[in-house]
């Protein structure tokens, strides 16, 4: 998913750093909220760095590993996990950029970080969708041997790459327009829209559109879709699957809707509404917050789209255990002996349950 973007990150520190942006004639003192960012910003996107970069990095090494075991699925994991990884690879340079106020970096890096940004962002979106899409044809359209017969690795890195090629093209705007600038011997790093164009707005409402509506439009009718076939089947395995699904649905819309929320209202103050001090204030203290709690939906997709299946938690474990024998070599025991014997008193219930029946 990231998640995280808003004329995005870049042009957010221009708002968190820069009080030129606001009227000339107007007094708008947010020294306040500059210091709270420079220790705020850089501590969160560095947890956000650490956990999501483990995470993702353990799902890409599984899935290169044991690549002759891939199928679809195995597909869409990796290039989640690319994209979040392609996104978290900018953090710490943001996080750099906003604990000293300048950037240091370069013009070339100040694009390079931003398409890094923009490319993890979309593609993280674009997979998270292509996947629902993926299990929405293989549960609710299962008998349609068309998919079937054209359901396969290959097929699916073609659409892969297909759906790199348009986030790179949902991302070329921001690349281009970034540029690194000294500006009163402090440099930044930000979109410089050509004055008397709509890009600025477009690229709000694109990230709105393509970063909230379609994606949540499209998991919304999928899933609801997908519960009514799970829960006509007579697998004791339903509820936690639909379970999955819902948890799924809700852990999207509470990361992602208040940052789009926030990003709207950053369009209607780039309109000139609400163009008042204690505004611009409010929206740059909460789209620090939203920001970052968007930002942490890139930790998840590693627990949400692959630890939670039995499959690919063998494979991790097998991985760990290979990496760290002291450790993961005990802990696989441990967990193989819980199971043996939570099989075993499942065995046991069942043969009473049978005799009582009896």
């Amino acid at each position: 998913m990231a998640m995280t973007v808003s004329n995005y990150t870049t042009e957010d520190y221009s708002s968190y750093y820069e009080l030129d942006n606001l009227d000339q004639h107007q007094s708008c003192n947010i020294i306040s909220v500059r210091n709270f960012s420079r220790v705020f910003l850089p501590t969160l996107y560095t947890i956000v760095f650490i956990v999501g970069f483990m995470g993702n990095g353990l799902v890409l090494c599984v899935l290169i590993k044991f690549h002759n075991r891939a199928n679809v699925t195995d597909v869409g994991l990796f290039n989640l996990a690319l994209s979040d990884l392609l996104f978290l690879i900018s953090l710490p340079f943001w996080a750099h950029y906003a604990a000293t106020s300048q950037w240091t970096f370069g013009s070339f890096m100040c694009r390079a970080v931003t398409a890094f940004y923009m490319l993890g962002f979309y593609g993280s979106i674009f997979f998270m969708i292509l996947m629902t899409v993926d299990r929405y044809a293989v549960i609710v359209h299962a008998q349609t041997s068309l998919f079937s017969k054209h359901r396969s690795v290959k097929s699916a890195t073609v659409i892969a790459v297909f759906m790199w090629v348009i986030s790179l093209g949902a991302s070329l705007p921001n690349i281009i327009f970034s540029e690194a600038n000294n500006e009163s011997d402090v440099w930044t790093c930000k979109q410089e829209y050509p004055v008397g164009t709509a890009w600025q707005s477009v690229s709000y409402i694109e990230l709105n559109i393509l970063g909230l509506i379609i994606p949540l439009l499209t998991i919304v009718f999928c899933y609801s879709r997908i519960i009514p076939v799970l829960m006509a089947m007579k697998s004791q395995k339903r509820h936690k699957a639909v379970r999955l699904i819902l948890v799924l649905v809700s852990v999207f819309f509470l990361f992602w809707t208040p940052y789009n929320i926030v990003i709207f209202l950053k369009f209607l103050h780039h309109l000139g509404y609400f163009h008042i001090c204690k505004w611009y204030q409010d929206l740059t203290m909460a789209m620090q917050w939203v920001e970052t709690i968007a930002f942490c939906h890139c930790c998840l997709n590693p627990i949400i789209y692959a630890f939670v299946g039995e499959k690919f938690r063998k494979l991790v474990f097998k991985i760990l255990k290979e990496w760290f024998p002291v450790c993961f070599g005990r802990c696989t025991t441990i967990v193989n002996d819980f199971s043996e014997r939570r099989s075993s008193m499942h065995s046991r219930s069942s043969e009473i349950s049978t005799t009582k029946i009896l």
